[in-house]
């Protein structure tokens, strides 16, 4: 395994891409701040403190068909445990109509290195298929382990091939709201036979990510890859902080890039018209974030501070909140009429990403509902943003579900026949945006 040296403290910087001018009287302020940290996630530790991870595998009877999924179960989380960096706290949890220990077994997070490495690996042999399954038993079992340690960065990894068919949609979602940020968690469906909603659900509600890995085979080579991007995480529970002055509302904040996550409903209060934004763990990497509010009428002239964006970490010695870095959203009002209708190119890029995802959704949607004119007109303007924006892979995964005869102007038709891990992918997949190119 190799040696890794002492984390360094990241550095965050944020930019605010806006066209802050505004006709007499315009009242709507939409800006891009993008968000980077460099120089501390390379390592893999927390900058404070230690850093844990469990590993939930679907266990339940639907696993044995075909055998190749517990078998390829077996190999990724085997994988996922050698990815490990020395010094890791870390569990391996069965995951039926209940959650098992399967490693270490004692209530309590194992530290990673040869011999537990090894240890864990032999007692993943002995993982079998039966029951039923209830996510939220795993989840609520991760938190609890992820709880007795002293741990910075605490992070699940999550792997189910079906429905949670024993537990109720409510409890499921009590378990999310219980497990919201305390440990963010990616989830991975394998097969065709888990529902889209429920697994790309668990990665928005603990600020993870989700896909699909159609084939079992491929289970190895993408848990490899989330351990190691959870390995790189140096800064837990980073917040986006929007304070506004008095009489600006707040329309929406979103993140638009990597994927679209709507991050308004998710608000905490923090001090006189300031509130904080999730946004997880940090490692080396920059994301995009969608600002929107609504400020006063005023006249030609004026200007003001429409709202202040912060990022801020909780402080390793238990005191108040730390600024990481921070960036000015303003509000210019002019009669020049080319500056004020001038649309900023990162506000119409993302707004259309967004639209982007909407549309897939709504398409598919219809789809399954054999609403076929709606559908296709759904999926047409999806393939015209895909094309514009330039999201190739998105208009890749689109051209699975309809045949383009004209990606311009957003003319498709429908196939009569869609691989069900074709529709699957897209649906999951449909949140993924493209940079915008500076």
């Amino acid at each position: 395994m190799a040696n890794f040296s002492k984390p360094s403290v990241p550095r965050f910087s944020v930019d605010v891409y806006q066209n802050e001018f505004l006709p007499e009287g315009g009242r709507d302020v939409n800006a891009i701040v993008t968000v980077t940290s460099t120089g501390g996630g390379t390592v893999g530790a927390g900058v404070h403190g230690a850093a844990g991870v469990v590993i939930m595998v679907d266990c339940s009877g639907s696993m044995d068909y075909p055998a190749t999924k517990m078998r390829g179960a077996r190999e990724a989380t085997a994988a996922a445990v050698d990815t490990l960096r020395d010094g890791t706290s870390f569990a391996v949890v069965a995951g039926t109509h209940v959650a098992k220990e399967v490693y270490p077994g004692d209530g309590r997070l194992a530290v990673a290195d040869a011999r537990t490495r090894a240890e864990a690996k032999e007692a993943l042999r002995r993982l079998t298929a039966s029951g039923g399954t209830a996510i939220g038993t795993w989840l609520r079992l991760a938190d609890r382990l992820l709880s007795s340690a002293d741990l910075t960065i605490r992070h699940g990894i999550l792997l189910t091939d079906g429905r949670n068919e024993h537990e109720s949609p409510e409890a499921l979602r009590a378990a999310l709201d219980a497990c919201a940020g305390r440990f963010t968690c990616d989830a991975r469906g394998v097969g065709t036979d888990w529902e889209v909603k429920e697994v790309t659900g668990i990665a928005s509600a603990l600020l993870g990510t989700a896909d699909i890995v159609a084939d079992p085979a491929g289970l190895a080579a993408d848990f490899t890859a989330m351990m190691g991007q959870a390995m790189g995480k140096g800064v837990a529970d980073v917040a986006l902080r929007l304070w506004t002055p008095v009489g600006v509302e707040i329309a929406f904040v979103k993140q638009v890039a990597p994927t679209v996550e709507d991050l308004t409903g998710r608000r905490t209060e923090a001090g006189p018209r300031a509130g904080d934004y999730p946004t997880g763990s940090w490692g080396d990497e920059s994301r995009d974030y969608h600002v929107s509010v609504r400020v006063p009428r005023a006249a030609v002239g004026q200007e003001m501070l429409a709202a202040r964006v912060s990022l801020i970490a909780p402080d390793p010695a238990g005191g108040d909140p730390r600024p990481l870095s921070q960036g000015l959203v303003r509000a210019v009002w002019t009669d020049d009429l080319a500056m004020s209708t001038s649309i900023n190119p990162q506000v119409a890029h993302y707004t259309g990403q967004a639209e982007l995802a909407d549309a897939i959704q709504a398409g598919l949607d219809a789809r399954k509902s054999g609403d076929h004119d709606g559908a296709t007109a759904k999926l047409g303007r999806a393939v015209q943003l895909a094309a514009v924006s330039g999201n190739a892979d998105t208009a890749k995964l689109l051209s699975k579900v309809v045949d383009v005869v004209d990606a311009v102007a957003g003319t498709v038709r429908l196939k009569a026949k869609v691989a069900e891990a074709d529709e699957m992918t897209l649906e999951t997949r449909s949140t993924k945006t493209v940079r915008v190119k500076r």
